[in-house]
């Protein structure tokens, strides 16, 4: 195949690849935005219409006041579920990340099978409710906090690991020099050279714990602790023949995902790639 023709194709395939993702991602987004604006008996129908009147501020409303505010809510649990979380995640996992890379002992390569293994085995639901329960944080946030802490916590340590190999030991060893401690060293000197990867932890764990819908569920029923993901599943038995609210809730909780990543994007590729080539 000479070069002539790969210079042809790689267009094609970029018209290809930018089709499918429109089929993919835009089209069902679109059908969610006008099913949202439309009144009961359009949104009934189900079809990729525009609707003939606009009920946006009515359809808004109405999910907002729906069992009792559910929706506010759900998002100031969310909220206060994905800060947490995502917070402890970004402090630990990095310490974790510098000691395992830094300090090499016999135990270096259980630990790391370890981590390894917590990207591989999947959790197991009914002894994990178990230990909630011996440990009084069953139906409570701190306990879901923890299990979502515990459940990314694998995937930020190996991120934060291949960067923090590429930072120099001469680093550490001028600071220790300059009479820092494991302490001041890690959060003075190593941690602010982590921004970059910080800010992808920080996006992807925000938008998969703001996301889940399986944690919450098993380990945080009720009401009153639901979160966003959870409304969908409340919603859907409440106003299985109201579309438009359905649907209205969906975009509601879609948009803080997207804007994140709309404007996160061209970092969330930096950080994940910071690590790949050592410098």
């Amino acid at each position: 195949m000479t070069a002539s023709s790969l210079s042809r194709k790689r267009p094609l395939l970029s018209i290809v690849a930018i089709l499918l993702s429109l089929v993919v991602f835009v089209v069902p987004f679109a059908f969610i935005v006008l099913t949202a604006l439309k009144s009961r008996q359009e949104a009934s129908l189900l079809d990729f219409s525009w609707p003939t009147q606009f009920h946006f501020v009515q359809n808004f409303i109405d999910v907002v006041q729906a069992r009792d505010y559910m929706l506010i809510i759900a998002f100031i649990n969310s909220t206060i579920l994905t800060v947490a979380s995502v917070a402890i995640l970004v402090v630990l996992a990095a310490m974790v990340a510098f000691v395992l890379q830094r300090r090499r002992t016999r135990w270096t390569g259980l630990i790391n099978f370890m981590v390894l293994s917590g990207l591989i085995i999947p959790p197991a639901v009914v002894p994990t409710i178990w230990v909630l329960q011996k440990l009084g944080l069953f139906r409570t946030m701190p306990g879901l906090i923890l299990i979502e802490v515990a459940f990314g916590l694998s995937f930020c340590v190996l991120l934060f690991r291949a960067f923090i190999a590429t930072v120099p030991r001469e680093l550490d060893e001028a600071a220790i020099i300059d009479g820092a401690g494991p302490l001041r060293l890690f959060f003075r000197v190593i941690l602010p050279l982590l921004r970059s990867v910080i800010i992808t932890v920080v996006v992807v764990q925000s938008v998969t714990i703001f996301n889940d819908f399986v944690n919450p569920l098993y380990f945080l029923p009720g009401d009153q602790n639901a979160t966003v993901q959870l409304t969908l599943y409340n919603f859907s038995s409440s106003y299985s023949t109201q579309y438009n609210l359905l649907f209205m809730d969906i975009l509601l909780i879609t948009i803080p995902p997207l804007i994140m990543f709309l404007f996160f994007n061209k970092r969330i590729v930096a950080g994940m790639t910071a690590g790949a080539v050592k410098g």
